[in-house]
């Protein structure tokens, strides 16, 4: 035995033993998962309700249309309807009739917010009337909406709200026939369907970071894959993505369980950004030293989290103050911030895109590295797509917007877009909890090996680094017996 050293093997994956057909099989199961939570969703209960009162309804005389003051009740309203917005919108005659007009005008209203009691008192929301500055934007056909104020808990059984409009001034032979007056705000069965499924994803992910804990709790970290070590701090972060504390939202009158749940989804989606940058990278880089592999991505992600988090809990700490909030106070502040985050998207998707070509470019005809590299891209390849085809559908142009924060919830029509970001996410580390599990060979895989001394020269002095593939190509050319992928 004087010719040889003994090595650890690293943990061998499922995904080594995968089949080609058992390859497009879990692709197929993936999207096939997705589909039927993405059905049930639109099956599902609207997300956001409504009710509209017109002026007329009001009792006020055509000439005050312009000033008011306007006197509206929410409605009974329950902490199952979760937030209050409340718009209006304007209804004119008179305007030209070519395509391309446009009629645009500044004015300023007042609004006053009274919460009523259990014993049918009120109160006022926040300390006095507030004045605030919006825009009348309107073409041929319609005028869009306004947004007067956005509660985002709601304290008492219902609301009044007193408005008052001034400086509205509009061209000769314009006249407002009518203003539309609606509160909006999600619907019981909505929040009670997001309650049921955020649970179902929290014991599935419990369950599915039990079990994959569990097969690897017989080999050392130190022979994990980047994957399987990734995968153990992601599990972890799906549970607070999936927010075990979201039912005190409903139990505690207050802003930080929302403040929590913004905190909780931007850490996973960031640490995703995070895991995919280093896969693409360590898979091929034997030298993983902090400073030099580590810090850039540390920085380039940290900053996505720290400006994403402040742009999710801006609303809600200008709402404490202001339920009319109104974005252009701060909004060299406000579209700053945006700009930088996209700034920083923008550097992440380039730096990721290097690294991967990268890795491709050097790891595409070696065994083992090239089916890791296949199944990393496609998967991440769907979840982007399907995410990006979701925020487009969801937002549209209000990306753009300055009052993108302010209007951001309403956006939601119906489930499917909840069950479309929250089952993509949870399906995906799903997959991958399967995929990079330890196949059932492992254990044999991963006893102690005699190899020739020139290659355990070779790859004896790792440091710790993940070369799996470089070893299980060599112990394959040495005769080990692992399934062929094909």
């Amino acid at each position: 035995m004087g010719g040889f050293k003994e090595i650890d093997s690293p943990v061998q994956m499922r995904l080594y033993s995968l089949t080609k057909h058992q390859f497009v099989m879990v692709f197929a199961t993936f999207s096939a998962a997705f589909a039927i939570t993405l059905i049930i969703g639109i099956i599902g209960p609207a997300a956001i309700g409504e009710h509209t009162k017109m002026v007329r309804q009001l009792g006020i005389p055509t000439k005050n249309y312009k000033t008011g003051p306007f006197l509206l009740n929410s409605g009974v309203l329950t902490q199952f309807n979760q937030e209050l917005w409340f718009f209006c919108q304007f209804q004119l005659t008179g305007l030209p009739s070519h395509k391309n007009y446009v009629l645009e005008r500044e004015f300023h209203m007042s609004v006053k917010i009274l919460g009523s009691s259990k014993d049918t008192s009120y109160k006022l929301i926040s300390h006095a009337y507030h004045n605030r500055t919006r825009n009348l934007k309107c073409t041929v056909d319609s005028c869009d909406s306004v947004i007067v104020f956005h509660l985002g808990t709601i304290d008492y059984p219902s609301y009044n709200v007193n408005l008052t409009l001034y400086g509205l001034t509009l061209p000769p032979r314009v006249k407002i026939r009518n203003i539309l007056f609606t509160f909006k705000y999600f619907e019981d069965q909505f929040t009670q369907m997001e309650i049921w499924f955020r649970f179902a994803f929290l014991v599935l992910s419990f369950v599915v970071t039990c079990l994959f804990t569990h097969s690897l709790r017989k080999f050392p970290i130190q022979d994990w894959c980047i994957e399987q070590r990734w995968m153990s701090a992601l599990l972890p972060l799906l549970l607070l993505y999936n927010n075990p504390m979201f039912p005190l939202n409903f139990l505690f009158q207050s802003w930080v369980p929302r403040l929590f749940d913004a905190v909780f989804q931007a850490s996973y989606c960031s640490a995703l950004l995070m895991f995919w940058l280093c896969a693409y990278h360590g898979i091929r880089e034997r030298e993983r030293k902090f400073f030099t592999f580590y810090l850039p991505k540390v920085v380039i992600v940290g900053l996505i989290w720290a400006t994403g988090c402040s742009l999710l809990a801006w609303q809600d700490l200008n709402e404490m103050r202001d339920p009319s909030y109104q974005y252009k106070v701060d909004t060299g502040h406000f579209m700053g911030l945006k700009i930088f985050f996209f700034v920083m998207a923008v550097i992440y998707s380039f730096y990721l895109l290097f690294l991967i070509v990268q890795a491709f470019r050097e790891l595409k005809n070696m065994p083992f590295f090239d089916v890791r590299l296949k199944f990393l891209t496609i998967l991440m390849l769907m979840v982007v797509f399907i995410s990006l085809v979701a925020i487009f559908i969801r937002f549209g142009s209000t990306v753009l917007q300055e009052n993108f924060v302010m209007d951001v919830t309403s956006s939601y029509q119906n489930s499917a877009e909840f069950l479309a970001f929250y089952g993509l996410f949870n399906l995906y580390l799903y997959t991958m909890a399967f995929v990079y599990s330890p196949s059932p060979t492992a254990i044999r895989d991963a006893c102690v090996k005699t190899v020739p001394s020139s290659f355990a020269m070779h790859h004896g002095n790792d440091n710790g680094n993940d070369t799996e593939d470089e070893v299980l190509y060599h112990k394959n050319e040495f005769g080990n017996n692992l399934e062929d992928e094909d």
